[in-house]
């Protein structure tokens, strides 16, 4: 279930109708954009070492799928602006980066051996550090099931006005 504390948007409000009647809230509104991707290669830089290069070369794919699997979703869904570049870039880093953690532990396990004997893997702590931002991006987005239970599809047309 969505987060009963937090408020809706007012094209939120606008869109799904105010039946309590309440005031609008007044936002700031900013005008719809076409993202563009960003360059995978700045973020994940191809190192000499030619193990990192593959792993960099995976977390690139990783995050360069989801960011076209989601922004299509969110533009018919609660419409993007330029700024939101920044979040949904470091969404699809998260995302790479859990794919990064999660193959590691595949490779070697969950438990290491370390000086003072059998540790826990380092990458699962990493994982869980990025499952739990991941977890906030997707309910800021609205990408999870209860976050988007009360979302409405913005009606298609023909201009942009976004108040139609």
């Amino acid at each position: 279930m969505a987060d009963p504390r937090r408020k809706r948007p007012a094209l939120q409000v606008i869109r799904e109708g105010n039946p309590g009647r309440r005031a609008v809230p007044n936002t700031v509104t900013l005008p719809r954009a076409e993202l563009v991707e960003p360059n995978w290669h700045d973020t994940f830089k191809s190192p000499d070492d030619p193990t990192r290069r593959a792993v960099n070369a995976r977390c690139r794919k990783v995050a360069s799928r989801e960011w076209r699997r989601i922004v299509p979703v969110l533009e018919l869904t609660v419409g993007l602006a330029d700024v939101d570049t920044v979040v949904l870039t470091d969404y699809c880093v998260a995302m790479a980066r859990i794919d990064q953690c999660e193959r590691e532990i595949s490779e070697t396990g969950l438990l290491v051996r370390g000086e003072r004997g059998w540790q826990k893997n380092g990458a699962a702590t990493i994982a869980t550090q990025y499952r739990a931002q991941l977890a906030r991006y997707v309910r800021e987005l609205g990408l999870s099931p209860s976050a988007r239970t009360g979302l409405v599809p913005p009606e298609q047309s023909d201009h942009s006005d976004i108040w139609d």
